[in-house]
């Protein structure tokens, strides 16, 4: 439980971060860009949506959290189809449609 409040506090701790779009570095694919591909980009609004995803991701562990305290694995699974739902949505959603680009 203690690790799960841990992973938690992180994810919401870079949502924070993300939001101030501040730490466009940390976003995995974009920081291995060139600098001049960087550019083309809203880095803002990239950083906004990821700082979103990390709440979104923290909100669904409350579910694993739920599932200690009650001692109810279906509040488990539940939690982790949430939080692999939302990585799937996200990255469906960064890689079509070109959402970012300036």
């Amino acid at each position: 439980m203690a690790v799960t409040v841990l992973i938690m506090g992180l994810f919401i701790v870079l949502g924070f971060i993300f939001r101030t779009g501040k730490a466009s570095f940390l976003i995995a694919g974009f920081n291995t860009l060139p600098a001049e591909e960087q550019e083309t980009y809203d880095k803002p609004a990239l950083s906004r949506f990821m700082g979103n995803m990390m709440f979104l991701l923290a909100l669904s562990m409350v579910l694993w959290l739920l599932s200690d305290l009650y001692d109810a694995d279906w509040l488990l699974y539940t939690g982790i189809g949430l939080f692999c739902a939302i990585i799937a949505g996200m990255l469906v959603y960064l890689n079509t449609g070109n959402r970012f680009k300036k």
